[in-house]
């Protein structure tokens, strides 16, 4: 990938702040607001369907008590995902990662798919995420040329285990703060992006991660001078959870 096809802003876990993360309600507002690139994070049930979560229990969610992993999908489809954002979102499942292909599909939008592995289970969610990604967003892919689901992860084993599953399709590791051997890691996993929080970015390890070859995605970024400040120093994408401060185009040039 020589080019960075993805919109400058990216909707965080969906509709950031304004809808229940990491639901098809998420997604549906974070277009509501014209945005074209969104993030979720996608882990596995215990009968290893993919599906989107953040954390490793239910408990924050939804109205749900328990690990993620020790539940099959049949059991977190049953829980309530949404009304804990707001009564207007009551019933809101967490959705498989192939209802969220298809809504992607639906709705025009492009996508960063984390990877979110719950703990001991990095190499076979990798491995399952990254395979149903490629599967799924194929179809896609035919309609959005250059727009392909865009992987990425915390987890280094995870990551890696992606890209013997779905080698075609572009990763990017995830940091909170930038660690010394980054160019070492990232260039191991063939990665087009480094992601990382931006706390801890400044203008010259921007400048830095740039001349290595990489492209940069910061998170998560909610005030917009901050935002166009990033933008400046390089930064090519901020994913943000103030999807209505932070517009699809409020970085364009």
């Amino acid at each position: 990938m020589k080019s960075w096809p993805y919109p400058r802003v990216a909707a965080h876990r969906g509709g950031g702040t304004l809808a229940p993360e990491n639901t098809l309600a998420g997604l549906r507002v974070g277009a509501s607001f014209g945005h074209k690139l969104v993030e979720f994070d996608a882990k596995l049930s215990a009968d290893n369907v993919a599906f989107l979560l953040h954390d490793d229990t239910v408990e924050r969610t939804s109205n749900g008590r328990g690990a993620a992993a020790r539940m099959r999908y049949a059991e977190l489809a049953a829980l309530d995902a949404g009304s804990w954002r707001d009564a207007r979102f009551a019933g809101e499942p967490m959705p498989t990662l192939a209802q969220v292909a298809a809504c992607c599909r639906e709705l025009g939008l492009a996508a960063n798919v984390e990877i979110k592995p719950c703990t001991g289970r990095d190499v076979e969610t990798g491995r399952i995420v990254g395979a149903e990604t490629a599967r799924l967003w194929q179809a896609e892919n035919e309609g959005q040329v250059g727009m392909p689901p865009l992987l990425s992860s915390f987890s280094y084993a995870a990551l890696e285990a992606a890209r013997e599953s779905a080698p075609d399709l572009p990763r990017g590791l995830l940091f909170e703060h930038v660690p010394a051997d980054w160019r070492e890691q990232t260039a191991a996993l063939d990665c087009v992006s480094l992601h990382a929080s931006h706390r801890h970015l400044d203008e010259a390890l921007v400048k830095r991660i740039k001349s290595a070859g990489l492209f940069i995605l910061a998170y998560t970024v909610n005030d917009l001078d901050r935002a166009r400040q990033l933008a400046s120093w390089g930064v090519d994408t901020v994913c943000t959870d103030r999807i209505d401060l932070i517009g699809p185009y409020a970085l364009d040039a």
